[in-house]
């Protein structure tokens, strides 16, 4: 398939620029696997779901990684203080991050940025804007300082709306996020729609949770460049699925219970720790795994997902799921009924096709 496969046209004012509140009170479009589309919201799930389905969330912390900062005077070679933003990416160790910055002309190897207390200097450049920082602090305290100087790293279409502000702070973060798990720069958004009202509800109905971790990365984001999709290449994400977690996965299959991951990443995360017999075990690794039509899923019977981008990987993912003629039908029906989009819109219960 070609990337022009995965385009349609989304008017400006259907991506949401907030979510909605209470967070469970955002619409719901199920799309069965018979390929049937039916309209809904969130709090309908405990009737759309089945008891016994067991949902996969990600359980990783937002870190705020949209800093701004300043450039020291360089000491030789001319350059006053400048202006830098910055979003970090990806951890390396300790006290590097991978990071995109504006303007990147105005950086050099060995500059300095100071975020107030917090400083950094540029080890590498690299292309298309991304440098590695060393931060003048490590691990936890790192951490910290981070969060204090930080912002929520809403993605472009929402922040060149406008700013991000205090209210993102709880808006970006799940009610899944463990703050013992910071690492991801962009928030799972399928799970913004779960309060601990929706919670009980969905538990009286007998359906189970467990958790699995993917630090979500800036690269899931980044758009396909090539129209030859194949030739498109992911950014590996950290991720973990520990035993309590395979396990309680393993006995819903053998159970034949629906596993359901609530997300692209927990849905990544699942696909990536299955053998190919369709177990899985503990595991902690990385994942580059980029999932197109014609995929066989191992794992997910099923997505909680929101509305995605033209030509984004994880459109492409959905296809796989569901097939692409009917997400693409699904796509235009959300349009003409005014389903918000993107990360802080609406959601989907997408079930994989003949399933």
């Amino acid at each position: 398939m070609r990337l022009s496969d995965f385009d349609f046209h989304l008017p400006d004012e259907r991506i949401a620029l907030r979510p909605a509140r209470p967070r469970d009170s955002a619409r719901l479009l199920h799309i069965r696997s018979d390929g049937s589309l039916s309209d809904h919201g969130v709090r309908e799930l405990p009737k759309l779901l089945r008891p016994g389905d067991l949902l996969v969330c990600n359980d990783t912390h937002v870190l705020p990684a949209a800093l701004t900062g300043e450039r020291d005077a360089r000491a030789e070679g001319g350059g006053g203080p400048a202006r830098i933003s910055v979003n970090l990416h990806t951890r390396d160790d300790a006290k590097s991050w991978r990071a995109f910055v504006k303007p990147a002309k105005r950086l050099k190897v060995g500059d300095v940025i100071r975020f107030g207390a917090l400083s950094a200097t540029v080890e590498a450049r690299r292309e298309g804007g991304e440098v590695v920082l060393e931060f003048d602090r490590e691990g936890a305290e790192l951490d910290r300082a981070i969060e204090a100087a930080g912002a929520p790293p809403l993605p472009p279409y929402i922040a060149s709306k406008r700013a991000p502000d205090a209210q993102d702070r709880a808006d970006y973060q799940t009610l899944f996020a463990k703050p013992d798990k910071t690492g991801s720069v962009a928030a799972p958004t399928a799970g913004l729609h779960f309060t601990d009202r929706l919670m009980d509800e969905l538990q009286a109905a007998g359906i189970g949770f467990v958790d699995v971790t993917l630090h979500v990365g800036a690269g899931t984001f980044l758009p396909v460049k090539s129209e030859a999709i194949a030739e498109h290449k992911m950014h590996a994400e950290w991720y973990e699925v520990s035993a309590g977690a395979a396990a309680a996965i393993s006995q819903a299959k053998e159970e034949g219970r629906r596993v359901i991951p609530i997300g692209t990443t927990a849905l990544r995360t699942l696909e990536s720790a299955a053998n190919e017999d369709g177990r899985i075990g503990a595991e902690v690794g990385e994942t580059a795994i980029f999932i197109t039509p014609g995929y066989e899923f191992r794992i997910a019977d099923a997505l909680i997902t929101n509305f995605h981008l033209p030509k984004s990987t994880l459109l492409m993912l959905v296809s796989a799921l569901a097939g692409h003629e009917t997400i693409m039908r699904a796509y235009r029906h959300a349009v003409a009924a005014e389903y918000r989009f993107f990360s802080y819109g609406d959601a989907c219960l997408i079930e994989k096709a003949g399933g």
